[in-house]
């Protein structure tokens, strides 16, 4: 099975895959076609040939193989009629069962999560988007190990003293695979600490901040860069962004604010791509409004808006105010306009630029909306955290009286929350 170095097709020879899906009868047969399509498109952005597809439908999953045999001896044929090198199933395979497909095929077995994580390795350019990488592929690896240890790490680097007393090869391996999670997630904290320092920096001078979430290739970056003026790197291919890029916009009537483009989303996110990514998340989670691009030329939009509002809800981001992009209006049919259901709405072209003065008054819009005029009081006593407050906060006016001072300040929810104590009722 897959080892944590990159096992992307740049790595060998013309490789012909089959794509084949796997679902329940109680699942829609739409969505299982819909994600089976996706998957042809994974399998094109990680670099390889679709030579073939198929798909099953079960009322139940088989323990040793995840499909039927009957299906297995199908695309056993399929390979020798296709000449295929590889199998991917867009399902998850435990260990065991990769390595039984393996056994039946004569070829090699990826699940989608394994391409996924394989494309992301091949995205990957700067230091913190290679060890979330890293740690992806580690955490994919070691539930798999049990019961398919093929070429492990020890088999590798083996040899008389490889092994502490009493493990065994594969318990020597999960142990090494764990100390190295250990150590990367030791250094993706730091990046953490980084990231919210600059976070913290950008609050206490008062500038509101914006993140850009949506399906993958939806036209994030390319939107970044036309409000902006930034030529932040914008390609027509899935996850083409994995660093979160932050740059800065002029609004009118609010001023400057910041807009941080991240990471695209999918059906079926693997969830230990969630927690190897959490540093470039924690962009998303602090931010103050969410703009959701959505492509509108999509046939699969209203799935894609439901995968992406999906995880917001998970993610507890379901309290933020969200601006619902829809972009690329200079290829998606017009009527698909008076489709849309989502508000607040905007509808723009990150190719041409319509639609972005609409935006920008939208974002202002929903700036205002979230600040609240309040009065506070502080007493004598705890007048030193006025200026604490100043440094997130816009202050209006500022009343000293014998016992404390009166302020009337302009606050979001969020400090709202933290400065409670001090609000005076109305």
């Amino acid at each position: 099975m897959n080892t944590t170095e990159n096992s992307s097709p740049a790595n060998s020879q013309k490789i012909r895959a089959i794509v084949v899906g796997v679902g329940l009868k109680s699942d829609p047969l739409t969505e299982i076609k819909e994600s089976l399509l996706e998957l042809e498109d994974l399998t094109s952005a990680w670099g390889a040939e679709v030579v073939g597809s198929s798909v099953q439908v079960l009322p139940q999953f088989q323990a040793a193989t995840l499909m039927g045999s009957g299906k297995v001896q199908e695309i056993t044929e399929m390979i020798q009629e296709t000449e295929a090198n590889v199998i991917i199933v867009d399902h998850s395979l435990s260990g065991v069962q990769g390595r039984n497909l393996e056994k039946s095929f004569g070829v090699r077995v990826m699940d989608r999560n394994q391409v996924i994580v394989d494309i992301f390795a091949l995205r990957a350019k700067t230091y913190e988007g290679k060890l979330q990488v890293e740690l992806a592929q580690m955490l994919d690896q070691l539930p798999r190990m049990v019961g398919a240890w093929m070429g492990s790490l020890s088999r590798q680097g083996g040899g008389i003293g490889a092994k502490g007393p009493g493990e065994t090869a594969l318990e020597n391996d999960r142990r090494r695979i764990r100390e190295r999670v250990k150590a990367i997630r030791k250094k993706l904290e730091g990046v953490r600490k980084q990231r919210k320092q600059h976070r913290s920096l950008r609050r206490r001078q008062q500038i509101p901040t914006f993140a850009m979430i949506g399906y993958t290739n939806s036209g994030k970056s390319s939107l970044l860069n036309q409000m902006t003026g930034s030529q932040v790197m914008a390609k027509n291919q899935m996850f083409a962004t994995l660093d979160p890029t932050t740059r800065k916009v002029y609004l009118p009537e609010a001023g400057p604010a910041v807009v941080t483009d991240t990471v695209g989303f999918i059906r079926k996110l693997p969830p230990h791509l969630i927690e190897a990514f959490k540093a470039t998340l924690e962009e998303s989670e602090d931010a103050d409004i969410l703009l959701h691009v959505i492509d509108l030329s999509s046939p699969s939009m209203d799935q894609q808006v439901r995968v992406v509002d999906d995880l917001i809800q998970e993610f507890g981001w379901d309290k933020k105010p969200v601006i619902y992009v829809f972009n690329k209006i200079d290829v998606a049919p017009f009527e698909k306009q008076f489709q849309v259901k989502a508000f607040p709405r905007v509808f723009v072209s990150a190719l041409t630029g319509e639609g972005l003065d609409k935006l920008r008054k939208q974002m202002t819009v929903a700036l205002q909306s979230i600040n609240e005029k309040v009065q506070l009081y502080f007493p004598k006593e705890e007048e030193y955290k006025i200026y604490e407050l100043s440094r997130e906060s816009q202050i209006l006016k500022s009343e000293p009286a014998s016992t404390g001072t009166v302020l009337e300040a302009q606050l979001t929810p969020e400090q709202l929350s933290r400065w409670g104590a001090y609000l005076l009722k109305k």
